[in-house]
């Protein structure tokens, strides 16, 4: 009899912390429809040049009682991109850049996550054009929970970074008679994602 109800406590305790361990971590999915990844590069030294990335997917494990325990892991399809001139999201695509014949996603895995001066970073490694470097995002959320008209849980947050796109092996360029060159080296990427609770 002690046996028994020592096993049934231990059970009740597994239980317990079973609970616990799923209240304390949720798992979300990113909706591709509600997801972007906008880029800004700077063109001839005398304006910008936006762009954006569609086709987002992957998954956020958000732990609500430490966070630093979450994680994230995302593809992005390249070969969405889009800059609103079909000649030269054409040249974006071939082997001049992206390569995406070769190379036709972009992914991030994050690695920590860590508050400094009150700002969520995220660091992880993004690979791109089959190089793979660490970036930091500075994170904007994860929102409040909401209930859409369907009955699913939504969240969002938003993310910031710059990226140096020869570091990625994206080194195309062309100079200009007075020095400049064609393309800028520097990328800022500003990330705007959507989930779903499983």
């Amino acid at each position: 009899m002690q046996a028994l109800k020592k096993t049934t406590v231990f059970a009740a305790l597994l239980a317990l912390t079973t609970v616990a361990a799923s209240a304390q971590a949720s798992k979300w999915q990113i909706d591709p429809a509600h997801s972007e990844a906008d880029f800004t590069i700077r063109h001839m030294g005398i304006s910008n040049v936006h762009g954006r990335f569609g086709n987002i997917s992957g998954t956020l494990t958000l732990d609500e009682n430490e966070i630093a325990k979450s994680s994230v892991n995302a593809d992005i399809d390249i070969t969405t991109v889009d800059t609103g001139v079909a000649q030269r999201d054409t040249h974006l695509k071939s082997p001049d850049f992206f390569d995406v014949a070769k190379y036709p996603q972009m992914t991030f895995t994050s690695k920590s996550l860590s508050s400094v001066n009150g700002q969520l970073q995220l660091t992880g490694d993004l690979t791109i054009h089959g190089v793979t470097k660490p970036v930091i995002l500075a994170l904007d959320g994860p929102s409040k929970e909401q209930l859409d008209p369907y009955g699913k849980v939504r969240r969002a947050f938003s993310a910031t970074t710059t990226i140096h796109r020869q570091d990625f092996g994206l080194v195309w360029n062309g100079n200009l008679k007075s020095g400049d060159s064609v393309l800028g080296d520097d990328v800022k990427v500003e990330l705007d994602i959507e989930l779903i609770k499983q």
